[in-house]
């Protein structure tokens, strides 16, 4: 009896796949097209944080590029361990102009060497030239799953299973026998690339990696390839024809030497392949349903509603907990036979950081702790560099660096720049505001942060002229790009501001922790460092004597404003007018030479100075100017209408996530201390709602506006604590259920809450 039961469960995981209907829930943010594209960068991504896919066309033949974030050469940067790798040593070729010395020794390296660098996987092509016509793709946000239908009938799934190291694909209704061909990428081969360059990437032949080895049966093909210092990987894919149906799955393994070893790719497929396609695609849908409903959100710009949309598709698609943090390409590398743009390593100058701004206000707090725990890990490793390169205690980190922390070098300025740390640091004030987690806090946002903070003060020091303390060095991220100049004898508004914030936050978690010796050691500090450089008329400058006068990517010298919340609208009429002002000399001076993530973080400068008209004009500019027809963002202008004049088209995913990011701050506000209701929301939108989405305290917050009114605010008390909500109703005449304590006035709602609490605030 138990053999026949063995076999009938056999027979049925043979025959699921052709038997069963796969069930999609289309949705009107779907991307849709009447064909494939036919470039990588265009095609339909799917992801898991690991693994991802790219769906398109190549010639005649379908293709599914195949990547794995941790697949990387990790070979150390040439120079790196000269006895002039020191910012001592740099401080003095700037003072005795002999900063030549530095850029040749220190940045061309990044340039010259093909590594270390993230390294492609491969891809699996189907030839579909017999199956006719296609009718239509389309990208199934609701499901994670691309759906292509042919007008023959015949019909493709291929989805990248949400929590599992696998992929799938599965044809339906062909009579042909299409088989996939698995192609490696050119480690050996010459290809006709294009130009090459770190932004558009090298040739791969430059990694000197031997071909690798492919073996195959009638249903299955395994691929091995070398790579450096005996790293290897493996590709394997096998599949089944049942009737008019082929399912086939496939995944990716990684090996390096002394690394904990994982399963390979063949077996972990042969245990996904026994389940089945239907199986699979079921726990799929469930993970992808479940990050759905943590929240949502309805505006009356279809267009903007859409790009949202996207956004968190593609976040949930390249970040996990127990995965590489989202790198400038995440799991999307680059499939034209040459490395990926930059490297597709992790600048953290600017967009690692971007690209976890969104995690936080959309409740997705278990996709950034993948981030943090990268940034935990290595924190040995950035250590030892603060010591070796700075020659202090505490923490700082490559601004530049690979998978495991080490530096990489590039312009000196961001890639070994004095305050990297400090910006990551706001990720673990930000994951203990929204969380309110009291062990995380002890644990490790506040030593992270105690840390950078230690550094801070051995590194600076004190100004003759001032008696206040400074950077020997500062920048403010590739103003005056890669020359001497761009380094500042004064300390810059971007150093500033993350240095400012160090020591205030520092005080306030030691604070919390009652820490009261730690606290007031870091007020002192902070007292020790200069106010900002403020023009009268222009706002934030660059640098004390250096005025924002020439149109720039990075907004460096606004960290003050956003991210950081130094100055904020809430500070009072000083604050706004330097705001405004600052504001308004940004876009005096044009967007010539801003990038698409420029547009993105302008969106949220202007949510945080109350401005919704101008914060929406800026997210539409860089939805319908920067990103392709898939949603990438691309850096440069591609609408061709004079946004910007860089018009190239490396793609990264900063920008995607900063426009999510902008959205939300113009939904909800909570930085200040009080939560803020569509506090920025464009004039023209008389309708809006979200749900659950999540402000500093640990609140859940969901709200309605009907005809220009807020008609109720929900919000669900994870930890407990006082919740300042600023009064969003136009009476005092309202219906408050779920709390206990609560006072009312005009501006103000303040109600004492307890963990679980769910509250509603309604108009009588």
């Amino acid at each position: 009896m138990s053999r026949f039961i063995f076999l009938i469960t056999v027979f049925m995981l043979f025959t699921d796949c052709s038997r069963q209907q796969i069930e999609f829930a289309k949705g009107q943010h779907d991307l849709v097209f009447s064909t494939l594209a036919t470039r990588w960068d265009e095609a339909i991504p799917l992801g898991n944080g690991m693994l991802g896919a790219l769906v398109w066309q190549n010639g005649r033949n379908l293709r599914i590029s195949l990547d794995r974030a941790d697949l990387w050469d990790l070979r150390p940067m040439q120079n790196l361990d000269k006895p002039e790798w020191k910012f001592k040593w740099v401080y003095r070729q700037w003072q005795n102009n002999t900063y030549r010395n530095v850029q040749q020794f220190f940045d061309a390296p990044y340039d010259r060497n093909a590594a270390p660098s993230k390294i492609p996987a491969g891809a699996l092509e189907f030839n579909t030239s017999r199956l006719g016509k296609i009718r239509d793709v389309r990208l199934i946000l609701n499901n994670a799953l691309c759906v292509v239908n042919w007008e023959s009938g015949a019909r493709l799934f291929v989805f990248v299973h949400a929590s599992e190291p696998v992929g799938w694909f599965r044809f339906e209704g062909i009579n042909e026998r299409i088989n996939p061909i698995l192609v490696q990428p050119p480690y050996v081969r010459k290809t006709d690339s294009g130009e090459e360059n770190p932004v558009t990437g090298q040739d791969l032949r430059r990694l000197g990696y031997p071909e690798g080895l492919v073996s195959s049966t009638r249903h299955s093909i395994t691929y091995n390839q070398q790579g450096w210092g005996g790293f290897k990987y493996q590709i394997h894919v096998q599949w089944r024809r049942e009737n008019k149906t082929i399912s086939g799955c496939w995944s990716i393994s990684s090996h390096f030497p002394k690394w904990k070893t994982q399963a390979d790719a063949e077996n972990v497929v042969a245990q996904s392949f026994n389940k089945g396609f239907v199986h699979s695609y079921k726990s799929h849908v469930d993970w992808w349903k479940n990050f759905w409903a943590q929240s949502s959100i309805d505006i009356p710009d279809s267009a903007l509603l859409k790009q949202w949309y996207l956004e968190m598709y593609k976040f949930g698609s390249a970040a996990r907990k127990g995965a590489p943090p989202i790198s400038l390409q995440a799991v999307w590398t680059a499939d034209n036979g040459k490395l990926p743009p930059w490297k597709g390593d992790f600048h953290h100058d600017l967009n690692t950081q971007l690209s976890y701004w969104p995690a936080y206000s959309s409740n997705h707090l278990d996709l950034e702790q993948g981030f943090i725990d990268w940034l935990w890990k290595y924190k040995p490793a950035f250590e030892k560099y603060t010591k070796t390169y700075f020659e202090t205690n505490g923490l700082n980190v490559p601004g530049v660096s690979t998978l495991t922390g080490e530096p990489m070098g590039g312009w000196i300025q961001y890639s070994f720049g004095p305050t990297v740390s400090a910006w990551l640091a706001q990720h673990f004030y930000l994951h203990w505001r929204y969380s309110m987690d009291k062990d995380f806090l002890r644990e490790k946002a506040y030593p992270w942060i105690k840390s950078v903070a230690l550094y801070l003060n051995e590194i600076s020091v004190v100004d003759p002229q001032t008696g206040l303390r400074k950077l020997p060095l500062s920048s403010s991220p590739e103003f005056f790009n890669n020359s001497r100049k761009a380094w500042f004898k004064q300390t810059t508004n971007f150093d500033l501001a993350l240095i400012r914030w160090t020591f205030e936050k520092a005080a306030e978690l030691a604070g919390e922790l009652g820490l009261q010796e730690d606290a007031d050691q870091w007020k002192k500090k902070l007292s020790e460092w200069p106010d900002f450089a403020i023009d009268k008329k222009e706002g934030f400058m660059i640098a004390p004597g250096v005025p924002y006068h020439i149109s720039h990517r990075h907004f460096s010298h606004l960290m003050a404003i956003h991210p950081l919340g130094l100055f904020d609208w809430s500070h009072g009429e000083r604050e706004r007018q330097i705001i405004r002002n600052s504001l308004a000399n940004l876009e005096k001076y044009g967007s010539d030479y801003w990038a698409g993530y420029s547009f993105a973080w302008l969106g949220n400068l202007k949510a945080r100075a109350m401005d919704g008209d101008g914060a929406a004009d800026a997210l539409r500019t860089f939805a319908r100017c920067f990103c392709l027809p898939n949603s990438f963002h691309v850096n440069g202008d591609q609408s061709g209408t004079g946004k910007s004049k860089f018009t190239y088209r490396p793609f990264t995913l900063e920008g995607n996530f900063a426009f999510a990011a902008g959205i939300q701050e113009m939904l909800l506000q909570s930085h200040s201390g009080m939560v803020r209701v569509f506090p920025a929301i464009e004039k023209s939108w008389q309708n809006a709602e979200f749900h659950h989405l999540r402000a500093e305290g640990a609140f859940l917050v969901s709200a309605k506006r009907k005809d220009g009114h807020v008609i109720y605010v929900q919000v669900f008390s994870e930890k407990g604590g006082i919740l300042n909500l600023a009064n969003p109703f136009s009476d005092k005449s309202l219906i408050i259920t779920g709390a206990e304590h609560t006072q009312v006035s005009e501006g103000l709602i303040v109600i004492k809450t307890k963990p679980g609490d769910q509250i509603e605030i309604r108009r009588k």
